[in-house]
């Protein structure tokens, strides 16, 4: 196919890239329409883009492909493994030791905020959607109080015991009660 008028070629069906319909990943130019995960084939933008070397994946497509394999991992039971295919049997069956210079699944799973959990809903916590609150990472959508459910911001949250809570629902359960603390009560004969 001739490429008339210029532009870069589309990493995922090779046809002509226009300015007007670009995207840029990884060095690589991608058409709007087929910037899309080569799994799942989901649309992607560049907060749920994960890239390997041309490929482009949905972070859930590419942790499955490229990801530690193991126990915790969604991967069954065994020895945690960042390398696709161990080369001794024998060393296979037992857990590696790994160099502690930052490689290797930790290394994966920091970058990718896998190994960090939700306290609301116990599912992996990525960079794009992290809120900190009471020393924990949180999903946006799991950042609510606890009890009325209203959506949180680091001005109107408080915690209590790792939970999440709205300063009205805080204050009327965990804030100071009695005469003049707004808890009217009735005031008896004689007081």
């Amino acid at each position: 196919m001739p490429n008339w008028g210029g532009g870069a070629k589309c990493g995922a069906c090779g046809g002509t890239v226009f300015h007007a319909e670009e995207v840029q990943c990884n060095g690589h130019s991608f058409h709007k329409t087929c910037f899309i995960c080569m799994g799942c084939r989901k649309g992607l933008d560049s907060t749920t883009v994960a890239a390997h070397d041309s490929e482009i994946y949905c972070k859930s497509c590419y942790g499955k492909k490229y990801g530690p394999k193991g126990y915790g991992y969604g991967q069954g039971a065994g020895a945690l493994s960042s390398d696709p295919v161990d080369s001794d049997p024998a060393q296979s069956q037992e857990a590696k030791p790994r160099p502690s210079s930052g490689s290797g699944p930790t290394r994966f799973a920091q970058k990718f905020g896998s190994s960090e959990r939700c306290p609301r809903c116990s599912q992996a916590v990525y960079a794009a959607e992290k809120v900190m609150g009471a020393g924990k990472p949180w999903h946006k959508t799991c950042f609510r109080c606890l009890l009325c459910g209203k959506s949180l911001e680091s001005t109107t949250v408080t915690d209590k015991d790792g939970e999440l809570y709205c300063k009205v629902c805080y204050a009327k359960n965990f804030g100071p009660k009695g005469r003049g603390l707004g808890n009217m009560g009735v005031v008896e004969e004689g007081e």
